[in-house]
């Protein structure tokens, strides 16, 4: 097979716009869920979910501009998983997919930089686009992993104001300075962006450090500007939640308001539902839905 192919010299965020411009915002995750495999006939094993994240590469080849592995559901494998895995990450980005790991990771200092090494580092197995972080150790201990992702024309993703109930309590929680916590996190983002553009970022450019935002999040309660967010340049703003969590594609332009053209919009479970066969037509159709 050929050598996995870099970043052809530009940024993530020159690759990002690129992919809105080429094939629109549809992220297409894959999520190798046991029952998924059931349903498209293959085994609840390594060897299964690497047949699937092969299926899923071949049926967003040329419809979409973005995958999302979700680590987890190849780590539960162990060692034959993270095998699979990389034979997926790297069949993908030779299709010149945009990948993003969804790995969560985050931790402190050269933890942090090991982190970096594994999923940003050209040439690593486990070589990704970009890789969501955690940053709940504190916004400045991702400095590491960011400086090494703008240094290697990769990106990352930090977790801000994420779907899922349990969080709440913590990413709503006011700070004495003002706002919430996923406030904090949203400004320290794109304020990474503003100062590495020097403030000459020209309109329709997108930084290389994202946000993760759940279609599903009550901004208003969070106390999110998303006008922050608009740029120039523009921050990417990785958006789970749509299809089987209930968001509507429909709903992008309502929902993220002046952000929204730098929205990525993520569905997995929904997609990948419509099995080997029907996979390939599930992702036109919601990249249809999602274009109107």
């Amino acid at each position: 097979m050929p050598e996995t192919p870099g970043t052809g010299g530009q940024r993530f965020g020159d690759r990002v716009g690129a992919a809105f411009a080429a094939h629109g915002r549809l992220c297409v995750g894959i999520d190798p869920h046991g029952h998924l495999l059931d349903r498209w006939d293959l085994e609840n094993t390594a060897d299964g979910a690497r047949e699937l994240g092969l299926r899923v590469v071949e049926a967003a080849h040329g419809r979409v501009g973005f995958l999302k592995p979700q680590v987890a559901f190849f780590e539960r494998f162990g060692a034959a998983g993270f095998a699979a895995l990389e034979r997926v990450l790297r069949e993908a980005r030779e299709a010149r997919l945009i990948v993003i790991a969804d790995a969560k990771r985050g931790d402190i200092g050269s933890t942090n930089e090991g982190y970096a090494d594994a999923w940003l580092k050209p040439g690593s197995p486990l070589e990704s686009d970009a890789v969501t972080l955690s940053p709940y150790l504190g916004f400045a201990s991702l400095r590491p992993t960011v400086d090494f992702a703008r240094k290697h024309g990769k990106g990352v993703l930090v977790l801000a104001a994420t779907s899922n109930p349990e969080a709440a309590a913590i990413q709503t929680a006011r700070v004495e300075s003002g706002g919430s916590v996923s406030t904090r996190i949203v400004d320290a983002v794109a304020g990474l962006n503003h100062s590495a553009s020097e403030g000459r970022a020209s309109a329709g450019e997108v930084g290389d450090v994202g946000v993760v935002l759940g279609a599903t999040v009550d901004f208003a309660e969070s106390r999110i500007d998303l006008g922050a967010l608009a740029g120039p340049p523009a921050t990417p703003i990785l958006a789970p939640g749509f299809g089987a969590q209930g968001a509507h594609y429909r709903d992008v332009t309502r929902l993220f308001r002046e952000a929204a053209p730098s929205v990525i919009a993520s569905a997995s479970r929904s997609i990948l539902e419509a099995g080997s066969a029907g996979v390939a037509e599930a992702i036109l159709r919601a990249s249809e839905e999602l274009s109107r």
